[in-house]
């Protein structure tokens, strides 16, 4: 009778092992599996242990997006629409809803405006940021970095600090937005020109010497061909950021300042007058019109004309490797860099804010993490040929296997920052009426800077 009732305690004891043991095991399986459920990591990658989420995050995008596969109008290609974006955000943030509102550019400034201050959207495009900050419009997002302990590392130098912003009550400058869509301007030649008429490449950081001396050699009746060639052109609406370039290369500056009611302007500046005579100078190299925007209907073609390019920016020196024939042609050099301060070239891009009354700041902060990811930047470079502006894009195969890429990338590291002001404002559009009315003919350098002078400075007094 003994041994049968120790028979049974044994089995009892056994099986009520067995089933610890089951349980036991049944919570570390539990622990490992996540069902599929992402979280995004301070660099934007992911991870598998995360909450579900739930509500829709709504992103503005400003420029040639498009929400399904179109063909891009410059190479033919097929590309991918933003809707991929909207999948794998989904996909790391399991009950999250991303919805993208697409416009273009024009007066994206104003429509800006008006979507913050009803709270249309979550997370805005904004390159207008400085504007958008001063009115508290945006949310600060220096909690949220320090939250998650985020790795603004994760950007290319001067990223970050390029679209510093300052709000209604702070006294410095301060994170608002984080970078998306990098930008630069660069300097590009064709190699066929220059080896048509002898003359060497144009060195990495070129002077302005060098480029008003080659422009010289290269305009003419070409040596090979017998067509007219120019040695120098720029985009006629960029003269006057081409001017403020040369004039920092100069030692020059626009002048300081953040706040609109607080800046002050450098315009009729001595660097400013040079910097206007040397370009309005070199006129007699580049195609006739060039002020109004004809004659750079050759240019990036198997037919091109001209030698020198300034201000190219990155579209052109994505596509124009892809275009059939071309394949290598073209090259890029850094564009007016100060040597003394080892800057040059202005800053520009877009920043992703959230919007101060936003509805789901957690969500947006998430989607702006997930902006800096590998996935999102390859995407808006190989899809839209926008230019990453992440470190991690230098280790890209697509990069370093283009000596153009390489250097482009390069030269976001150099670009003046923050982003000027008074670009935000209408002192921006008074300088650029002014540099055309000298380039025009229509009054000398100095009247028409000094006009400019005066009317920003109008311009601040009346916002006092």
């Amino acid at each position: 009778m003994k041994k049968r009732i120790v028979e049974k305690k044994f089995v009892l004891i056994m099986s009520l092992i067995c089933v610890c043991l089951t349980l036991l095991a049944g919570c570390g399986k539990k622990e490992e599996d996540t069902g599929g459920e992402q979280k995004q990591t301070s660099n934007g990658q992911t991870n598998d242990d995360s909450n579900k989420w739930s509500g829709t995050v709504k992103v503005q995008l400003i420029g040639n997006w498009a929400m399904d596969a179109t063909t891009d109008p410059i190479t033919g290609q097929k590309r991918k629409g933003v809707d991929v974006l909207k999948d794998e955000f989904e996909k790391r943030y399991p009950g999250a809803t991303l919805e993208f509102i697409l416009m273009g550019w024009d007066s994206y400034t104003q429509k800006t405006q008006a979507m913050l201050t009803v709270g249309e959207c979550d997370v805005y495009q904004a390159p207008g940021i400085a504007s958008f900050a001063v009115q508290g419009l945006l949310e600060p997002l220096q909690p949220y970095i320090e939250k998650d302990n985020f790795d603004l590392n994760t950007y290319i130098k001067g990223q970050v600090e390029g679209w510093k912003a300052m709000g209604p009550d702070d006294k410095d400058l301060q994170i608002y937005g984080l970078p998306v869509l990098g930008d630069t301007r660069v300097i590009m030649y064709d190699t066929k020109i220059f080896d048509d008429w002898g003359v060497v490449y144009l060195s990495d950081n070129p002077t302005l010497q060098e480029l008003e001396e080659k422009a010289a050699k290269m305009t003419g009746k070409n040596p090979k061909t017998g067509d007219m060639n120019y040695g120098l052109s720029w985009k006629g609406k960029d003269s006057a950021d081409t001017m403020v370039n040369i004039a920092e290369l100069k030692g020059g500056s626009w002048g300081e300042g953040f706040k609109p009611n607080e800046l002050t302007f450098n315009f009729n500046s001595k660097a400013f007058v040079e910097a206007s005579n040397w370009l309005l100078d070199m006129k007699k190299y580049a195609p006739e019109g060039i002020v109004t925007g004809q004659g750079l209907e050759k240019w990036g073609t198997e037919n091109n004309n001209i030698a020198i390019h300034l201000r190219e920016f990155p579209g052109n020196v994505i596509n124009f490797d892809k275009i059939e024939g071309l394949e290598g042609r073209y090259k890029i050099t850094k564009l007016f860099i100060n040597e003394k301060e080892g800057m040059g070239g202005m800053f520009a891009g877009s920043p992703f804010v959230i919007g101060e009354n936003s509805k789901n700041k957690d969500l947006a902060w998430e989607f702006l993490k997930f902006s800096s990811s590998d996935f999102y930047q390859q995407f808006i470079l190989e899809e839209y040929q926008q230019v990453p502006c992440v470190n991690s894009a230098f280790e890209w195969e697509s990069i370093k296997s283009s000596d153009n890429m390489t250097v482009m990338l390069d030269s976001m590291q150099y670009l003046w920052t923050p982003r000027y002001p008074y670009r935000a404002g209408q002192p921006r559009y008074i300088l650029t009426d002014a540099v055309e009315r000298f380039m025009l003919n229509d009054a000398t350098v100095e009247e028409a800077l000094a006009d400019a002078q005066k009317e920003a400075d109008d311009w601040v007094k009346s916002l006092n």
